[in-house]
Order: structure tokens, then sequence, then C-alpha cells
């Protein structure tokens, strides 16, 4: 099989692949996008059945298109994956469905890297890997395999009704944890979830969204994470209309509150007592962006009608005044633990020193120490709202201005050394 010759090869084609195509295709930039499997399928394949988007159509979209939907609205999972699907329509994206890279590496002797992949070997000048933070679900080797114990990610989660009959342990108050919770809850199953530390911001305050909040705050543009803030889930949700996460009122309908999971022997699963203080932790995050929204209004004179009812914090239920410190699975009718326990990268098909300690790779704004190779469509990549749909977007442009700097040195000619002799002659 011929190796194929291209200038730039994205690698995904999730968000970050498909912004990446269109800056890459204004500067005129020939490229490639590979995909394992389809347009956004983490989207598809690795989301329960009803989630809906964290953020409202209006605000999580690129700039060239809109939602199909009520701007207001959290678009469902598959109507999430379809616009980028249509996205990637309507410039025409090069991307290829269905191709798995496997190594990446550096051409000998000539500058670009050699990609190896399911399909065939390619060579790029450049490669941007735009895989995203969300490649290998994590759980935690606390409980071992147990008869008659179902555990799973939260990526394989779909609906309760594939579940086994009884109570549903969900270890992570994040988004996808909180949310997978409730929809439990809702279908009539006993359910406990274990909360660690977290942000718990308002779904909406004073008649408009976090969303925006954190836009006229200059929250999303943070450049460097407040210390300790990049590793703390956040509960937030778009479900069911969109509501704040309120894990008191969770409890008041009959879920039970525990604190962090830290180990399991002889069928019991223990937790740190620090429920009560992971609850305050997210009341004073949740507190403190009402603050800021108060301020701003004052400040700018917008009309904005207060929201006192929003300050109002339920009394603390039984579970966290009194925390639950064990359980024992069998006498509790637990029957599945969901781990919503977030993820971790994987580089391994990337043939470079450009990892650190912590498996992350080392860049400055996605360009890595590697010349022509990048990365976009990471948490911080150059600011708050690097992973996140309309982040994203912006990042892969800043790539595409950089690629194309690098492609303009590249194409650079000297004119021609001036033949003096000739000039002389015919001067004289």
């Amino acid at each position: 099989m011929a190796t194929e010759i291209i200038d730039t090869l994205v690698i995904g084609a999730g968000q970050a692949g498909v912004a990446m195509s269109e800056h890459l295709g204004k500067a005129g930039v020939p490229h490639l996008v590979l995909e394992r499997g389809r347009i956004a399928e983490r989207w598809r394949s690795w989301r329960w059945d009803s989630l809906v988007a964290n953020g409202p159509a209006w605000h999580d979209r690129f700039p060239n298109l809109e939602h199909d939907s009520d701007p207001e609205g959290f678009p469902g999972k598959e109507a999430v994956a379809d616009y980028f699907v249509a996205y990637a329509r309507k410039f025409a994206a090069p991307i290829r469905e269905g191709v798995e890279v496997t190594s990446v590496s550096a051409l000998q002797g000539k500058p670009g890297f050699r990609v190896e992949t399911s399909k065939g070997v390619i060579e790029a000048r450049r490669v941007v890997s735009a895989t995203g933070p969300f490649q290998i679900p994590i759980i935690p080797p606390i409980v071992p395999d147990t008869p008659g114990l179902k555990q799973i990610h939260s990526t394989s989660y779909h609906n309760p009704a594939e579940l086994p009959e009884g109570a549903v342990l969900v270890v992570g108050a994040g988004s996808s944890g909180t949310q997978i919770a409730d929809e439990l809850l809702r279908a009539g199953r006993r359910v406990f979830i274990s909360v660690g530390p977290h942000g718990r911001p308002p779904r909406a305050y004073r008649g408009r969204d976090y969303c925006w909040w954190l836009g006229v705050l200059g929250k999303w543009d943070i450049t460097t994470p407040p210390a300790g803030a990049e590793h703390v889930t956040i509960a937030v949700s778009g479900a069911y209309g969109g509501n704040t996460v309120d894990f008191r009122r969770l409890a008041s309908r009959g879920m039970t509150l525990v604190g962090t999971t830290t180990a399991y022997q002889d069928g019991v699963l223990t937790f740190a007592p620090d429920i009560a203080a992971n609850i305050a932790k997210g009341d004073a995050d949740y507190l403190a962006v009402l603050d800021e929204a108060d301020a701003y209004v004052a400040r700018t004179g917008m009309d904005l009608p207060p929201e006192p009812a929003a300050r109002a914090i339920l009394p603390d239920p039984a579970c966290v005044t009194t925390p639950i410190r064990a359980l024992n699975l069998r006498q509790e009718g637990i029957t599945t633990i969901i781990w919503a326990t977030g993820f971790a990268l994987d580089y391994s098909w990337l043939k470079f020193d450009v990892l650190g300690a912590d498996g992350k790779p080392r860049h400055s704004r996605g360009i890595s120490e590697v010349p022509g190779l990048y990365f976009v469509g990471l948490p911080w990549l150059s600011r708050r709202g690097s992973s996140f749909i309309w982040g994203v977007w912006h990042d892969a442009r800043f790539i595409a201005d950089q690629i194309g700097i690098q492609r303009a040195y590249e194409g650079y000619q000297p004119p021609a050394p001036m033949d003096v002799k000739a000039v002389q002659a015919k001067e004289a």
C-alpha cells in the first residue's frame, strides 16, 4: 500500500477536530482528519440515553451555526452529535471515519511524522492531536469483582432499565454522577451517592444562565486554574429543563449521601467522614458566584431582578449531620456501583517524550516541544473554556494561525543572488 502524504493531519473528529478542520480550511492548509469511530462518536456511545448538554443551545455551539432547537434549551446528546456532523458538512471537512491511529513517530532524515493507522501509513508535515480529555475511563481499584455486584463506569451506563434490580451506589458527584443518580432516583431506585469535593454553581441566577455569568465575569478567559481547582469536579446540569444541583434536595427526595469512597473489605464499603465539609464547600462556591453576580449588577446598573430565594439553603439531612461511615452492600441491597470517577489520558501512540509526570502533554497554548506537533481540546489549554464547545473553536483558530506562520517560513524563497559582473557590464 502506497504511503499517503499530507501537510497536516488531525487526529480525532470530535468538537476539537471539527473546529481544527474549519480553521485549517480557511487558512488554505491541506489537511486530513482521522476518526476511529464516527464524527462526535463519544457523544453517541459514551453517554447515557437521556444526557443533555450542560450549557444552553445559544452558548454550547460554534459561531457559524446555531442549533436546530430552542436557544435557551439544552440539546440532547444525539442532537449535539448531529450538530457536529452538520457543521463538518457545512464546509466539507476532509474527515475520514473508521480509521484508528496506532503510532506517530518522527520521520528519519526529513521533517515531519510517520503516522501508522489501521488503514495504512501516512506521512504528515504536521500533526494535531484533537483526541480530547476523555480517553480512558477510570474505575479505582477499590472493590474487586464480586458475584451479584455489577460495576460499570458512567460511560457504560445507558438507562435504569439496563441495570439489575436493587439499589445503586453512584461514586462521584460531578455532572455525570449527579445526573445519573437523579435519573435513577426518579426511576424509583434506592440510590446512594458518594460525594467528594466539588464545585456547585447555580444553573441560572437573576434570569441569566450560569454560562452567561461566566462570560461577563471573565471566568471563561482565566488562563491559570486557581490552586487545586483543576482537579475539582463541577456539579451542574441541564437535565429536566435545567436546575441547580442541590444535594440536600436530592436527600429530601430519598437519596442517601455519603462521603468520599475510601476502602472495601468483606462486602463492606467505607467512606471518609467528609460529607458535611464537601457539601459546605460546594455551598461556598455557589454563594460566591451569587455574590460576584450581585456585585456585577450593582456595578453596571443592569436591570436584572433580584433573586433572594436563590440564597435559601435547606437544612442538612440526617445523612450529613450523622455521616454514614460504612455500607454493607448485601444488607443494603446494592447490586450496582456506577463509577463516575473521570478519565485518564492515553498517548501511548505518540512516540515522543512530550508528556509530564502526570501523563499530560507539555505544551504552551497547544504548541508542543516537538516542532510540528500540536494539541487542541484539552482542559486549560489556553483558558478555562478550552475544553468546552465554544472555547475549543477559539483555541483551534490559534493553532491554525501558528501552522500558517510555520508554512510561510517553510515556503520562503530568498531572491536569487545578484550577478555583479553582469550589472557592471550593463552599466558600462
